[in-house]
């Protein structure tokens, strides 16, 4: 009797890069058709044999698709991909572009540039009122401690873009945030309240334009002291 991982088509992987992957491998059986949103996976210790690969090598990637929001690990039930996944095909896009980190600077800005514009035109004044809180918490912080409350800023601004087919651009979005925001090592607190501060008033005069211009510059701030960091570690 054939093991349900080979008739699934997955095939091994090479020695080098193994968790990536790995990842990728699972990600085709999604993006192939041959498993779709809801579907259980194989279990351990049929897709370590299939792919060849070590239990921890397995888990790891599980790991990252999970933190992707791609697949679901229930206990005594097994590994699932997650039912919401065809309508956030950019955490499919992300699985497979894990390691390439421009690519996910750049899906970050275009989701980031195309939502802070629609959140010129639909912000509410609460939202502006909690957008305003993570900037005094951010210039309040102690010892440049504020990622979560630039994250809170940037999250207000997406939701407040108010469209449901966004959601899972959104989800995305928080993702690719959590990336880049893992590989600043030095904060520059009065930099990030000059950008915040810039796009909080081009909100307030619910200006896109102004938005959209304020938004890149901070983002291409961001873009290019990540990369220069990342060469640094090569």
């Amino acid at each position: 009797m054939n093991a349900p991982a080979r008739k699934l088509g997955v095939q091994s992987v090479n020695r080098n890069t193994l968790s990536k992957q790995v990842v990728e491998r699972i990600v085709q059986l999604l993006v192939s058709g041959q498993l779709k949103a809801g579907d259980k996976l194989p279990p351990e210790m049929e897709l370590m044999e299939e792919l060849e690969v070590s239990r921890s090598v397995l888990r790891e990637a599980l790991s990252a698709l999970e933190t992707l929001g791609v697949i679901t690990r229930k206990t005594r039930e097994g590994t699932f991909f997650n039912n919401k996944i065809g309508t956030h095909p950019f955490s499919v896009m992300l699985a497979l572009a894990t390691d390439n980190l421009p690519a996910i600077i750049e899906a970050r800005m275009a989701l980031e540039l195309g939502l802070v514009t629609i959140a010129a035109e639909k912000i509410t004044d609460e939202q502006l009122a909690r957008l305003k809180a993570t900037i005094d918490a951010i210039a309040n912080s102690n010892d440049d401690d504020y990622g979560n409350a630039d994250k809170e800023f940037h999250l207000i601004i997406a939701l407040s873009a108010n469209n449901p087919v966004l959601e899972g651009m959104i989800d995305s979005l928080l993702i690719t945030h959590n990336r880049i925001n893992s590989l600043i090592q030095i904060r520059e607190r009065e930099r990030t309240l000059e950008y915040h501060k810039a796009i909080y008033a081009a909100l307030k005069t619910r200006n896109p334009q102004e938005a959209f211009n304020h938004m890149y510059q901070h983002l291409d701030f961001v873009r290019n002291k990540v990369l220069q960091y990342s060469l640094t570690q090569e």
